[in-house]
């Protein structure tokens, strides 16, 4: 992998790794369609580490409440009720569905589930779904003209039956094309809470997740040499300047705006993949990376 590859790659790593679009896609789509290696499975966990770490950075006040809380909770049972200690449990029990399915699937994820076909489908069904759960959410913001609004819940509400179904979300972006936050949002929103809310425990669930998969694929990668070392390093580095600005452009925006623009663009995207495909333009399958 070049030094240029890894600066593209690690842009688009950090601009789509918190938007509604797929960043495993995206990585996946900017090899293929710039003629380069599929950069692989370990290089997209690797640059995740340095998105993730945007996200300990920007909430760092509520994970460094979370952790406090949820440390004091195992000694103290007065603590189990405290909302950070709550959200501490939350986060473990929504990572189980990731942590089970990402071992049993490994084979899968850096193989079958690399073709794109099966991203411009996920683009595309998962593209409609987040659209069905953003206007849900609008009706019941706005009211209607027969019906007044409707009180979303907030992250105080979340239970362990939610948490779960949550992680199961999260699980389906195994698959590239998916999305992880896409994903989340659009099932908390189906489960009735606030945007901010489903977007603000998406971003603390996905910590554990991701930074286990990095350190796991690091672990993989030392063991081999099919990773460029420098230019990875790289990439992460850029990914996480750009996942920083990102998170904070996101969080502004889903406030007040609706989530329509990334379904029809992820329609729009995966319509192409299927017609580039079709005629021969893109291989479904990954070129082998190379070192």
């Amino acid at each position: 992998m070049s030094w240029f590859e890894s600066l593209v790659l690690g842009l688009v790593q950090g601009l789509t790794e918190f938007l509604p679009v797929s960043s495993s896609a995206h990585l996946r789509l900017t090899a293929a369609f710039s003629g380069w290696h599929d950069p692989g499975a370990a290089f997209t966990a690797i640059t995740q580490i340095g998105t993730e770490a945007a996200v300990l950075i920007y909430f760092r006040k509520d994970i460094g409440r979370i952790i406090a809380a949820w440390t004091r909770s195992l000694t103290d049972k007065s603590m189990r009720h405290d909302p950070d200690a709550r959200m501490g449990w939350l986060v473990i029990v929504g990572s189980i569905p990731i942590g089970v399915l990402g071992l049993t699937l490994k084979d899968q994820i850096e193989g079958p589930f690399r073709d794109l076909r099966i991203t411009a489908t996920m683009l595309i069904v998962v593209g409609v779904i987040i659209g069905i759960a953003d206007r849900m959410a609008a009706r019941d913001e706005k009211g209607g003209r027969h019906r007044a609004p409707q009180q979303r819940k907030e992250l105080e509400n979340l239970g362990v039956r939610d948490g779960l179904i949550y992680g199961l979300c999260q699980a389906a972006a195994l698959i590239p094309g998916v999305s992880r936050s896409g994903a989340t949002i659009s099932g908390g929103l189906f489960m009735g809470y606030r945007r901010e809310a489903a977007a603000r425990y998406s971003f603390l669930l996905a910590i554990p997740a991701v930074l286990a998969s990095g350190v796991f694929e690091l672990k993989d990668a030392m063991e081999s040499d099919h990773v460029s070392w420098g230019p990875a390093l790289f990439a992460t580095v850029i990914a996480f300047a750009t996942g920083y600005v990102v998170i904070a452009w996101f969080m502004k925006f889903i406030s007040t705006k609706s989530f329509m623009p990334f379904v029809w663009y992820r329609i729009a995207l995966g319509i192409v993949i299927i017609v580039l495909v079709s005629v021969g333009v893109l291989s479904p399958h990954a070129a082998e990376s190379g070192g």
